[in-house]
């Protein structure tokens, strides 16, 4: 049997509660998980690339033990179809939230599919519990003292908290 390998790609600053459900449910479909951290050189991130790689890396070992090791913690500057075709990913995975989600990934998708017919892109539903996370609202309520703890791992509120006190 051929090994399913698998890409989930985002920017993961920082890493949430979201995107572990995502993690997750993925490794339930690949053999093998490639985390890819989109690096754009305009974008100034929160977290610098390797913040998010110890992140994400103490993060799946403390949630996912035995299976962490089938998770792999990547970066990519290009197209994520290059990255998939570079890590030999056949399968796409994409997080939907609710129905604009939706909307966006199917165009992405149908692009995609286009220009790597071989990359199948699956949808997985966020699980009730996390549908509302995103790391652009925890990055704002970090920034203005909230408590973001239910929406993250304690390694990265601990990072979050530390990132913001300065």
């Amino acid at each position: 049997m051929t090994e399913r390998i698998a890409i989930y790609a985002g920017s993961f600053d920082p890493l949430t509660n979201g995107h572990l459900d995502v993690l997750k449910a993925s490794l339930a479909i690949a053999d093998t998980v490639f985390a890819a951290i989109g690096i754009h050189p305009g974008k100034k991130p929160l977290f610098a690339f390797e913040e998010r790689v110890g992140l994400i890396e103490q993060s799946i070992a403390t949630e996912f033990g035995k299976d962490a090791k089938r998770i792999k913690v990547v970066s990519f500057d290009g197209l994520v179809i290059d990255a998939a075709k570079e890590h030999n990913a056949s399968i796409m995975i994409r997080g939907l939230r609710d129905g604009t989600d939706l909307d966006y990934e199917m165009q992405m998708a149908g692009m995609n599919e286009t220009m790597a017919p071989d990359l199948q892109t699956i949808f997985l539903p966020a699980s009730p519990s996390v549908r509302t996370i995103t790391a652009t609202l925890v990055r704002q309520i970090a920034s203005m003292g909230g408590d973001i703890r239910p929406f993250v791992p304690k390694v990265v509120a601990t990072a979050l908290t530390a990132k913001f006190a300065k």
